[in-house]
């Protein structure tokens, strides 16, 4: 009892015990900078979790905290431009600590909205990008038809279901698409060859008209298609996207669904998927026999996501079945004549949802591993890997034993290793160099009974690029690059001696011959391609409302295996196809320019372009064959000189607080100045024009119509003659003589209804076509047989959950 007493006696006198209460005088100071380039953020907010304490950086990044006990904390720190960090700390005295956030990437992603483009920050670059909002419209159709909607931007189409973009009249090799990060090598040479991708997987998808942006490729004459996966959000989530859509012309649908789980750890999954289902097409007056198609796509993706580092994993397949047209494919030469210069089908058969031959099957593997480091103060360095294997059939009419064997087949496998580093902590300079290289093996199966189209090969190919971009003044950015591309093409191939002859490559290329088999031979050509690409640009900013973009790239193609080996029948492209070993590489000299100018009520873009081509390579039609599974056109590849001219233009004008209207309109003139004649397949002049609707207080609503005016191309090269059995004589195969122009209507209407729970519900109706108009357009091949397709309603329903 008396120390107990004792104890108590000492701590009401306040008398010293050895043991003190605890000492909350400590203080926390620092600054808060960007971990990209060091810069001090100004206005960051620090709260310390689970007290009173909060404080905001100042002018130049410093924070203080004082009266703070020993222990641990953790610190919420947030910036109107930064992802929202918490950091732990243990203080045991005055501590300073400095606070790094990156907020560069967000500086990067301002953007410009004109209609429904945006409109990147990429220096000298002509760009514009759709998002995914846009994209979704498309979902039962394809990325060729979601890009048309970018002046400038047109497609080549063969039917309805193949779609490739055409940018600045240049399609095929010429276009470069980027699938999050991965080239894609899915044989785009075939003008009938679909990218193999899903729309329904894009974030967004980007323009890039030309070839200025060096680091995706020195080849990309026509641009390219940088398609991104969705941002995963740095939380801890769970979160997904069903997508329903349901069509009347082909009386079928897509079905789209992803859900991805987020942590703040930085890890993600995330998982994708589609079904896409469609019977024959139908015309305003007949059906399209035979063009229906079944698309399955799907994706799996994880990774973990950190300021300094991060990593992610991705596979996807696509699988995609098309038939084909059945007038497309002919039995003899007169009926050809009377096909292509009457344009009425020559068969015509009831609706049915079954894929018949002609037709393809391809299915495309995609996987990828990337690994990116950043370097406080420095930039960031990316690692990465990818394969792709790519399966291609290709199905004709044929009768007996082998109807189910295909005409073509082809397995096209594909090792890419890129790596790069960007110097980009600097406000006044940035450095992006990399290398790329690639491996890829092309095998055409011979046990389909038919010459094959395109033969076995290896190719090579090795590339660096390094690219700067210098800010003189808040106004002025200079951007230039150079890359550097090797490929090496080895091929086997057989050659009949009459087809070797009549090219007279007896004379020019008997050393690739290997083995003479009597009627044919074995060659083994092996060819070198080196090229060398540039850009060079400037930027102009004179005020937030008006800027100004120039550009000149240099860009060299090498020509693809189907532009140096095709000899013989294409079979889904129902013609006879000729390369030309003598082919060598393109040079283009392309020289860009834009200038925007933007207010609250209107805005206008224009887009000017020049693009001169030395040794361009083209296709045409130069006569007919008749073989035994039917009379094609022969097509044959050649090299010329030749320029394209052109203008995109678009603009947009708010009415008052709830209309507007967007507009826009593209042109281009391609001419073969080597034969002082127009070139092939060059988009006709077109406008279009939409007035938009909008009220938020009505459940979103919006409501919008279009109307899309494609005047004829007058310019087009001379048609051939071909000899009909039926008459005994030459006459003339109107081929390359384009239709007449057309105007078309279509609609859309959209409402959004709030489910709670952060769930939404979207339902949309719209139509294309409204009148059911016949009409042809120019770059469908299959204008040649039918009028395109009429009448299409498509409603859908989406849910955000």
């Amino acid at each position: 009892m008396r120390n107990i007493f004792l104890v108590f006696l000492i701590l009401a006198l306040g008398l010293p015990t050895g043991v003190s209460s605890q000492d909350c005088r400590l203080a926390l100071q620092g600054s808060v900078i960007d971990f990209h380039d060091k810069s001090p953020l100004v206005g960051a907010t620090l709260v310390l979790l689970n007290t009173d304490k909060a404080t905001v950086s100042d002018i130049d990044g410093t924070y203080r905290f004082t009266g703070l006990c020993p222990g641990d904390y953790e610190i919420e720190i947030s910036h109107p431009e930064c992802r929202t960090t918490l950091y732990p700390l243990t203080l045991s005295s005055d501590t300073n600590f400095d606070f790094k956030l990156e907020h560069h990437v967000e500086l990067l992603e301002e953007v410009d909205v004109i209609g429904d483009a945006i409109m990147d920050k990429t220096n000298s670059a002509q760009e514009v990008t759709l998002e995914k909002n846009v994209l979704e419209r498309f979902s039962s159709a394809s990325l060729g038809d979601a890009l048309k909607e970018l002046n400038g931007v047109s497609s080549l189409n063969t039917g309805a279901n193949i779609v490739k973009p055409v940018i600045h009249g240049l399609n095929g090799s010429r276009v470069l698409i980027l699938n999050d990060g991965v080239r894609m090598q899915d044989m785009e040479w075939g003008d009938e060859h679909a990218p193999n991708v899903d729309i329904n997987a894009a974030g967004s998808v980007s323009v890039i008209k030309g070839a200025s942006a060096l680091q995706f490729g020195g080849d990309a004459i026509g641009g390219v298609v940088v398609m991104e996966p969705e941002r995963v959000r740095a939380t801890d989530s769970l979160y997904g996207q069903t997508l329903l859509s349901g069509v009347t012309n082909g009386r079928g649908g897509t079905l789209a669904s992803s859900l991805t789980r987020s942590f703040e750890s930085g890890w993600f999954v995330r998982g994708q998927g589609s079904l896409k289902i469609l019977g024959d097409q139908e015309a305003p007056d007949y059906v399209l026999s035979n063009t229906g198609m079944r698309e399955r796509a799907g994706y799996f993706q994880f990774g973990n996501q950190q300021l300094e580092w991060g990593f992610n994993a991705r596979y996807s397949i696509y699988q995609s079945d098309i038939a084909i047209l059945r007038a497309s494919h002919i039995g003899n030469v007169d009926d050809l004549i009377r096909s292509i210069n009457s344009g009425q089908p020559l068969i015509i058969r009831p609706f049915t949802y079954d894929l018949d031959s002609p037709r393809q099957e391809v299915t495309h593997h995609l996987g990828k591993v990337e690994f990116y480091r950043r370097f406080e103060g420095v930039g960031k360095w990316q690692l990465q890997y990818d394969f792709q294997d790519n399966r291609r059939f290709e199905y004709d009419v044929r009768v007996g034993d082998d109807r189910g064997t295909p005409s073509i087949d082809l397995n096209l496998t594909t090792h890419t290793f890129s790596t790069d580093f960007k110097w980009d902590a600097s406000t006044r300079y940035e450095l992006h160099t990399g290398l790329v290289m690639r491996y890829q093996d092309n095998f055409a199966n011979p046990a389909t009974g038919v010459r094959r189209l395109i033969p076995d090969y290896e190719k090579y190919d090795l590339g660096g690029f390094l690219i700067g971009e210098l800010r003189l003044n808040s106004k002025w950015i200079l951007d230039s690059g150079v890359r550097y591309d090797f490929s090496r093409i080895d091929a086997q191939k057989f050659y009949q001696n009459s087809r070797w002859e009549e090219r007279g490559y007896d004379e020019d290329f008997q050393q690739f011959v290997k083995e003479d088999l009597g009627t044919q031979l074995l060659t083994n050509p092996v060819f070198d391609y080196h090229n060398i690409s540039l850009s060079v640009g400037t930027k102009y900013d004179w005020d937030l409302r008006h800027s100004l973009r120039i550009n000149y790239a240099l860009s060299q193609r090498a020509p693809n295996p189907s532009e140096l080996f095709s000899d013989g029948l294409h079979h889904s492209a129902a013609r006879i196809e000729l390369g030309d070993l003598r082919i060598g590489s393109e040079s283009s000299h392309k020289f860009a320019a834009s200038f925007e100018y933007r207010k609250d009520d209107w805005g206008l873009l224009l887009e000017p372009y020049a693009n001169f081509i030395n040794d361009f390579i083209l296709l045409e039609p130069t006569g007919v064959e008749f073989t035994i599974r039917g009379a094609f056109p022969v097509w044959e590849y050649r090299s010329t000189n030749a320029y394209l001219l052109g203008m995109d233009g678009s603009g947009y004008v708010n009415w008052s607080d709830s209309f507007r209207s967007d507009l826009g309109f593209a042109m281009v003139k391609g001419k073969d100045t080597s034969r002082d004649q127009a070139l092939i397949n060059i988009p006709p002049a077109n406008f279009w024009h939409r007035l938009n609707f909008f009220r938020d207080d009505w459940n979103g609503f919006e409501f919008s119509v279009r109307g899309d005016w494609v005047l004829r191309q007058n310019e087009f090269p001379p048609n051939i003659f071909v000899f009909s059995p039926e008459q005994q004589q030459e006459v003339l195969l109107e081929i390359n003589t384009p239709p007449r122009g057309y105007l078309i209507f279509g609609f859309r209407t959209q409402m959004e209804f709030d489910l709670g729970n952060a769930s939404l519900l979207t339902t949309s109706l719209s139509a294309s076509n409204i009148f059911n108009s016949r009409y042809r357009d120019y770059l469908n091949r299959q204008r040649f047989f039918a009028d395109n397709v009429g009448r299409n309603i498509m409603l859908q329903v989406k849910l955000n959950y």
